[in-house]
């Protein structure tokens, strides 16, 4: 199988790539690095079933050739991390629905199979826990420039689910929950490397709010291994997948959490929204999945503890640390 992953240098991406070709196939890995890194694929560059394309997804005439010449899509290029998103609003939007609508008109063009990468940002404030595929969306206000990364990617869902419907192209769309792992960064603040890194350097840990709000971090590993079996799966099209873990523990918890297994002097501080972002600030407190629909399709079961994952990111970091 040859394979393009639009946003192949980013953290998730990079990870896919390196799993497909680890498993015999061959990859083409577009990015404009704008999040992503070359760093994340560097180990990689010099395989000879692997290409790296600099452009943006945007770029249809690109596209043209890239998907032309693939088998498979996974569609990942997007604009993430709640502080781009609080930054850029227009960006955010521009990227992930414009970018989309490229992916999946030019796929549908060449009848290629198209992975959709979502999130569990479309379900919003909802308080049903734990979340199901066909629940609810309920979002904030449009004053919250949060809301517009749900609202982006809940449209990519529509759009991708439409293609299917009326032309029968085979998408599927895989909804991640706070997926973490090696390579990924604080930088737009993802909580866990950021908490990481300042603890390996005993700086305090900054929690947004109460701290008592929860999540559920799956392994990266798992989410991309759990990605290619649904892109295996014929029956998988034109239906939504839950992929994350069923562990929760809470933002608090977790930065109790860090400091214990990295041995760190860091103390916690909490600091208000207003004051991490420089503005409001909407929030849920759980966000929990239901996974037995992707488990029925895929088998998929989380294999890495909370715990093991710290471990490898931990580990990662003092190596780049020094």
């Amino acid at each position: 199988m040859r394979a393009l992953i639009t946003g192949g240098a980013g953290f998730i991406g990079s990870h896919l790539a390196e799993r497909l070709l680890q498993t015999g196939h061959d990859v083409v890995a577009l990015d404009d690095l704008s999040t992503g890194s070359l760093s994340n694929i560097e180990h990689i560059l010099d395989s000879p079933r692997f290409q790296f394309v600099l452009d943006d997804v945007r770029n249809a005439s690109t596209l043209h050739l890239l998907i032309d010449s693939c088998d498979v899509v996974f569609h990942l290029a997007a604009a993430v991390g709640v502080q781009l998103i609080v930054d850029r609003p227009v960006h955010t939007i521009e990227t992930n629905i414009h970018g989309t609508e490229v992916v999946l008109s030019v796929a549908n063009k060449f009848r290629k199979m198209v992975l959709l990468a979502s999130t569990s940002e479309v379900y919003g404030k909802s308080e049903k826990v734990p979340f199901r595929e066909d629940d609810d969306t309920v979002l904030g206000s449009t004053r919250f420039s949060r809301w517009s990364y749900a609202c982006s990617k809940a449209i990519d869902e529509f759009l991708g689910l439409a293609y299917h419907q009326q032309y029968g192209l085979p998408v599927v769309v895989a909804r991640f929950f706070n997926t973490v792992g090696p390579r990924q960064t604080g930088q737009y603040g993802m909580v866990v490397p950021r908490f990481i890194e300042r603890a390996l350097r005993n700086e305090p840990l900054m929690i947004y709010g109460t701290g008592k709000q929860s999540r559920c971090f799956a392994y990266v590993g798992d989410v991309v291994d759990c990605v290619i079996k649904l892109m295996g799966c014929g029956k998988a099209a034109g239906r939504v997948y839950n992929i994350g873990s069923t562990e929760e523990i809470s933002i608090d918890g977790l930065a109790d959490k860090v400091i214990e297994m990295t041995g760190s002097r860091s103390e916690k501080k909490h600091i208000s929204y207003e004051e991490a972002y420089g503005r409001s600030f909407d929030d849920m407190m759980r966000r929990m999945p239901c996974l037995d629909r992707v488990h029925e399709m895929t088998g998929y079961e989380p294999k890495t503890t909370l715990t093991q994952t710290l471990e490898h990111i931990i580990d990662g970091m003092r190596r780049a640390i020094g």
